[in-house]
């Protein structure tokens, strides 16, 4: 297939990280993002890593203008779209503005798209469509629900993309359901560099261990599950990069095609805390806290189909997860610096 590919939030975590993977396998990728989750220097480490410049437009999916002139510039085969807000809280107190960037941006960039005749797209869901899950582990088939706007706006995309093929049965388009992305890159160069106070518990677990914050809150710790705390699967996000160059390269026919990418265990957030106690090589406060409305008590995925139709696995466990992290954090103890 043509190797020119349109990344959207290229600069972001899970973005910067597929684009290396992308540029060391011989894609040439095209970036458009317009920094306002992510830092422009992302793109100058990615440069470190690979040897090579990626091309870069800061641009908001919003301004059509601005993707017709990058649709005309480059000779694009595909487009892997990363691009949105992605903060749970946030969103609550921000519907309008998620909605807006979210599904505005997503029918802009697809309006471009359709004009220009590229309709292969892989786009970057979530877990959060399945809501609180009917069953576990969660598979492709389980029921969709939402419990935040952040959620609705990816299961609204996701609706919006099925509708699109519909209509036009000449698209090739995979959704990838993400479960919890943490981790690195070996070199320590590119990692997550959440906005404030991190949502996330991983990054909010290197802040404490490098004296950032003081103390881990843990919502809950009279769950069904082993220890007590929350269950979820977590995946190294050189695991979710490789995933998406498996999509571009193995999904070949028109359709729509779903897989999650998770690792199909789960882990607590206390194997977590102790897990990264194990890589800083120190121990790290916690306090309980009373369980957040909303939790769940067990989320981790059913990758069978990845593993089946796309030939994914995860190779990286905990242990390589949190070393990668705190490699990223100790290196990089204010993230990419002021944004």
């Amino acid at each position: 297939m043509n190797k020119c590919v349109l990344v959207t939030g290229g600069a972001g975590y899970i973005g910067s990280h597929t684009v290396v993977e992308m540029t060391e396998s011989g894609y040439e990728p095209i970036i458009v993002d317009n920094l306002v989750n992510a830092s422009e220097e992302s793109l100058k480490r990615v440069e470190k890593i690979t040897g090579k410049k990626p091309t870069f437009y800061k641009a908001d999916l919003r301004d059509r203008a601005a993707l017709e002139k990058i649709f005309r510039k480059h000779d694009i085969g595909a487009v892997i779209h990363f691009a949105g807000l992605k903060a749970v809280g946030e969103s609550v107190q921000m519907p309008l503005e998620y909605y807006d960037n979210n599904i505005g941006g997503t029918l802009v960039l697809l309006e471009v798209m359709r004009a220009a005749n590229v309709k292969k797209l892989i786009f970057s869901s979530s877990a959060t469509v399945y809501g609180d899950p009917e069953r576990l582990p969660i598979d492709e088939e389980c029921s969709l629900s939402t419990t935040n706007p952040y959620g609705s706006t990816k299961l609204f995309i996701e609706y919006i993309l099925k509708d699109l093929y519909k209509s036009d049965s000449t698209w090739n388009i995979t959704l990838l359901r993400y479960f919890n992305p943490v981790g690195a890159h070996p070199s320590g160069l590119i990692g997550e560099d959440p906005k404030g106070i991190p949502n996330n518990l991983t990054p909010y677990i290197a802040k404490v261990a490098a004296g950032k914050l003081e103390c881990i809150n843990v919502f809950g710790n009279d769950y069904p599950t082993p220890d007590g705390t929350g269950v979820r699967d977590y995946i190294h996000v050189l695991d979710l990069a490789h995933g998406h160059l498996l999509a571009l390269e193995k999904v070949t026919d028109a359709g729509v095609h779903i897989y999650n990418l998770g690792t199909g265990k789960g882990y607590s957030v206390l194997d977590m805390i102790h897990a990264f106690e194990k890589a800083c090589g120190k121990k790290l406060p916690y306090k309980i806290c009373p369980r957040r409305a909303g939790d769940i008590a067990t989320c981790y995925a059913k990758a069978d189909k990845a593993e089946k139709e796309l030939g994914f696995t995860a190779v990286h466990g905990i242990d390589e997860m949190c070393d990668s992290m705190w490699k990223w954090q100790s290196m990089n103890p204010d993230g990419y610096g002021k944004k």
